[in-house]
């Protein structure tokens, strides 16, 4: 029997002809941090009202813990949603805020303990000096910690995120994505963050579920999903630049770009017709004397990107994203030799088969 502690299965919702979730199959695992990570109107948010009991399904069923959560209210499903837009009570202090959700109806908790979970919460998201002000005169990444402050002060059994950071300026987002990710795994508490943001995806989660038009194309480790992408399609949601793609047939023991360019070994048994990928990191340069006139290009823009540099080029038929390190000179105009690095392909077949990783 599997360990997972939230389990979709076969999860639909329709909105009159929009199919906003096609039969989602998805299981999350004690303590993880699963974030989904998908385009805007991919289905992310219906996917988490549905999880906490605020969208019906037409089809499919959800359990926690063993217990389907069908029949349960979304107060007995005892799951903490944090949305994006803050949603705090601006005239209430930080403290009111924070004790909202443990003064509802039912609850009758003591004042000692409710005093108590609400200073734990303040001190964990630093905090503590925020308590007597208003929530109006509160900074946006301030906002957003009462707000967090807010579900964990509940301790609820699962934390459901809805892009809470998407609001913030970008020093700010990367700040508090590390202190989330830190904060729920010292809580222990298994989380679902959807975000559109791969930069938050990557850095934060345990695995990834890819969620397009409503339907999961992949789950893996954020490794996994980078380098071995099951489709195009879902290898164009993680990297930036994104990944370079081509079109190709095979040649021999090759597979050749519409222009007849060769792009990398063909695996055994290989099938006539593929799409091929290729990171942008994983572009070689040389010095064009040293290359065929074949694997020859122009530069034709230098973007700088920190400690890279992101070469534009027209080659194999196509504009292409080459990463480069900074402490290589490079210059528009220049002539460069490309070609994919040795086992840095990936294919797949337009067939309806696997996808061949050559690693």
């Amino acid at each position: 029997m599997s360990s997972a502690f939230l389990r979709l299965s076969g999860v639909t919702r329709r909105f009159g002809a929009t199919l906003a979730l096609d039969s989602v199959e998805l299981e999350v695992e004690p303590g993880e941090l699963l974030v989904v990570l998908g385009p805007t109107g991919a289905g992310k948010t219906t996917l988490l009202r549905a999880i906490c009991g605020l969208e019906a399904l037409d089809a499919g069923s959800i359990e926690m813990q063993g217990r389907e959560l069908s029949r349960l209210s979304p107060a007995e499903r005892d799951v903490a949603l944090v949305f994006q837009n803050f949603s705090l009570y601006p005239e209430w202090t930080v403290r009111r805020n924070l004790e909202f959700p443990l003064r509802a109806p039912g609850r009758a908790l003591p004042a000692q303990e409710i005093a108590e979970r609400v200073a734990r919460a303040a001190a964990t998201l630093r905090i503590e000096h925020l308590l007597d002000r208003p929530a109006r005169k509160l900074s946006g990444g301030e906002m957003q910690r009462v707000a967090i402050g807010r579900a964990i002060v509940r301790k609820p059994r699962l934390f459901l995120m809805d892009e809470p950071l998407t609001n913030l300026d970008a020093k700010l987002r990367e700040a508090l994505r590390v202190e989330l990710s830190v904060l729920v795994r010292s809580l222990g508490v298994p989380m679902v963050y959807v975000t559109h943001d791969q930069g938050e995806a990557l850095s934060m989660a345990d695995r990834i579920a890819v969620l397009i038009a409503g339907r999961i194309h992949q789950v893996g480790t954020p490794r996994e999903v980078y380098e071995r992408p099951v489709s195009a399609l879902v290898a164009r949601q993680l990297g930036q630049p994104q990944i370079n793609l081509f079109d190709a047939e095979l040649r021999g023991a090759h597979y050749a770009a519409e222009d007849g360019t060769l792009l990398c070994e063909a695996p055994p048994r290989a099938a006539p017709t593929a799409r091929i990928g290729v990171r942008p990191e994983h572009v070689e340069i040389f010095p064009a004397d040293d290359v065929a006139a074949s694997a020859r290009s122009t530069v034709e823009l230098v973007e700088n990107a920190g400690p890279h540099q992101i070469l534009v080029t027209h080659w194999a038929g196509r504009r292409i994203h080459a990463l480069v390190d900074r402490a290589r000179s490079a210059a528009v105009g220049e002539r460069i030799g490309l070609r994919i690095a040795p086992g840095r392909a990936v294919i797949w077949c337009l067939t309806p088969e696997p996808p061949t990783f050559l690693r």
